[in-house]
């Protein structure tokens, strides 16, 4: 049994994903040896936990144009670990999903990450994944972190989420398609 399948039995069994597990639904995330990007974003949303496949919905047609690469590429290559704050889809909030489970990422991130020593970048999507992942280095707000990209790579590329309530963020924000995009997709194509 390989590491990875040994921490998936142990996020089974673990009593903080009862309720899903009872359900029979399994944690969503994906994790190789090979893996030299991973994408952090927030948690599987309904329509990735029904197919069990993440970002199986419009923001992930996004975000692989964001990347400019293929379904095919992104869900078939070794080289790409999707790893959401929780790998559990947490439920409907008023205006979208609820966020991910507090405690959830600090306690299976580090473990699965450990497995893939070959990551050269981890791309954070979104404001949770940033939180997590940059703390105080994070900028006085989402925009200006991701405004503020480059001086976190090549460890990190913070995005927005590429959600399709976002559109209005994307217009006000002109220069992220035209400075934050070419550097994502510069980065991807020089890792696979």
């Amino acid at each position: 049994m390989s590491a990875f399948e040994q921490i998936r039995h142990q996020i089974i069994a673990d009593p903080m994903n009862e309720g899903y597990t009872s359900r029979d639904i399994e944690p969503l995330f994906k994790a190789t040896e090979e893996a030299r990007i991973a994408i952090i974003g927030q948690a599987p949303g309904r329509k990735a936990e029904e197919s069990q496949l993440f970002w199986n919905d419009l923001s992930g047609d996004r975000l692989r144009e964001w990347m400019g690469i293929s379904r095919e590429v992104f869900y078939e290559t070794s080289k790409i670990a999707h790893l959401p704050m929780d790998f559990y889809y947490p439920g409907k909030a008023k205006s979208g999903d609820m966020p991910p489970r507090k405690g959830f990422a600090e306690k299976w991130h580090s473990l699965i990450l450990k497995e893939m020593p070959n990551i050269e970048t981890i791309i954070l999507v979104g404001g949770y994944a940033q939180k997590h992942y940059l703390g105080p280095r994070r900028e006085k707000n989402l925009t200006e972190t991701v405004r503020n990209h480059k001086q976190y790579l090549p460890e990190y590329l913070p995005l927005v989420h590429p959600s399709p309530l976002n559109y209005g963020w994307m217009k006000r924000n002109p220069w992220f398609e035209q400075e934050v995009l070419p550097t994502l997709r510069e980065l991807v194509q020089s890792i696979l």
